[in-house]
């Protein structure tokens, strides 16, 4: 598992983008889009250092947002998602939501876990 980026909830992507370029130096950022498998909409920011970080707003974030919490999650790129679900839930991870295609990321497939550290998402490297 490799880390890819920082899933960070926000309730206004543009408005979230104006201040993180005020603290960063944005390098690269993707088109701001809705997926609808996901049911939020999201943009990929990549900093100068190569950091990435994913603004994600929407339904799915919102009971976060509630809390006062922007912290969202963790994404891991993996080799084989399926391999990887399995080995985490063997370490008492809860699958949260299961392979689905994301149109942020190519359609490559994402998976979402519960670990004692947080939610952590894992995005296949390769499509499948």
């Amino acid at each position: 598992m490799k880390l890819h980026h920082i899933g960070v909830a926000c309730r206004d992507i543009e408005e979230e983008i104006g201040a993180i370029s005020r603290i960063h130096a944005v390098v690269e950022r993707t088109p701001v889009v809705y997926d609808p498998e996901q049911n939020a909409t999201l943009c990929l920011l990549t900093m100068a250092d190569g950091t990435r970080i994913e603004l994600i707003a929407g339904e799915q974030v919102e009971t976060f947002l509630k809390r006062g919490t922007t912290y969202y999650h963790l994404c891991f790129e993996v080799a084989d998602i399926d391999v990887e679900i399995r080995r985490l839930v063997g370490e008492n991870a809860i699958l949260l939501s299961p392979p689905k295609n994301a149109l942020l990321f190519g359609y490559r497939k994402v998976a979402f876990l519960h670990v004692s550290y947080g939610i952590i998402e894992l995005l296949s490297q390769n499509m499948l």
